[in-house]
């Protein structure tokens, strides 16, 4: 089947998952020939309008895990924003050393039921944002071969596919086959260093005296949620992405709920081995 355009789709507050997404789709784009196009829905004001695709298009569709799945407060926009019409798409997701768990057939099938079909799906380690000692440095080098590696593979699988009258297809491809329940479980339920429950959603990043007003906290804020007349001030909805505290240039923010870090004490202590990348073709 020949394509005629991908669009890397992504929801990445940190970067890894927007570098893995375009790393995918820019090497299926360069091997076909063909124009590649970035969709940043990662900021509110991105995610507006309809997106719609048609049979020939590719959509690499990307995302981290949060309590291995769609972030929840990003599942209703890829819900209500894409309609694939008959495209092909490969779902990605991010995670950061623990586990994807049910994040990466989440994104399928929610791609499935709003018009496209899914060709390939990959699940690729990433640096925990909460935590250097999570599968810090990754993306590392070894890990853009394997992510290369995959493109070309999805690619020649798409290379594969006949041509025909359903969705430019002789068969329409059933979904790709990815690790994952299904129905879908809740979230995962995160635990402090006891062993007991973790429940921190109301803790919000906090600001140290070294903040220079310099605002980049507020624009990197998926959420909106910082102020943009005080940047110490959240305002909103927080989702601890990290991204404030990632971005900010003289490291002003952080968070300190005890719960918060006994999670993240946790984490460190049962999932620091390294993880592995899982592909599905």
């Amino acid at each position: 089947m020949k394509l005629e355009k991908v669009t890397a789709v992504c929801f990445s507050p940190t970067g890894n998952a927007k570098k893995i997404t375009n790393a995918i789709a820019q090497t299926i784009a360069s091997r076909e020939g063909i124009p590649f196009h970035e969709d940043d829905i990662t900021l509110p004001y991105l995610r507006r309008g309809l997106r719609e695709y048609s049979a020939g298009e590719l959509v690499v569709f990307g995302t981290p895990v949060y309590a291995g799945r769609i972030p929840n407060k990003i599942l209703p926009a890829v819900q209500t924003l894409f309609e694939g019409n008959g495209a092909l798409a490969i779902p990605v997701v991010t995670f950061g050393n623990r586990s994807f768990d049910n994040g990466l057939i989440e994104v399928r099938n929610e791609l499935e039921q709003h018009g496209f079909h899914t060709i390939a799906g990959a699940a690729f380690v990433s640096e925990h944002v909460m935590s250097a000692k999570l599968a810090g440095g990754r993306p590392n080098e070894g890990d853009f071969q394997a992510i290369c590696q995959f493109a070309l593979d999805a690619a020649a699988k798409i290379d594969a596919l006949e041509e025909g009258p359903h969705d430019g297809m002789a068969q329409v491809p059933a979904p790709v086959a990815v690790k994952g329940e299904d129905p879908i479980p809740g979230y995962y339920r995160p635990l402090q260093a006891d062993g007991s429950p973790a429940n921190f959603l109301k803790a919000k990043p906090k600001t140290t005296d070294a903040c220079t007003d310099c605002g980049i906290c507020a624009r990197a804020c998926p959420m909106g949620s910082i102020s943009p007349e005080d940047f110490r001030t959240v305002t909103g909805v927080c989702i601890k992405c990290q991204a404030c505290v990632k971005l900010c240039p003289v490291g002003a923010k952080y968070f300190d709920d005890p719960v918060m870090l006994s999670h993240i004490r946790m984490l460190e202590d049962h999932y620091s081995r390294p993880a592995e990348n899982e592909v599905f073709l």
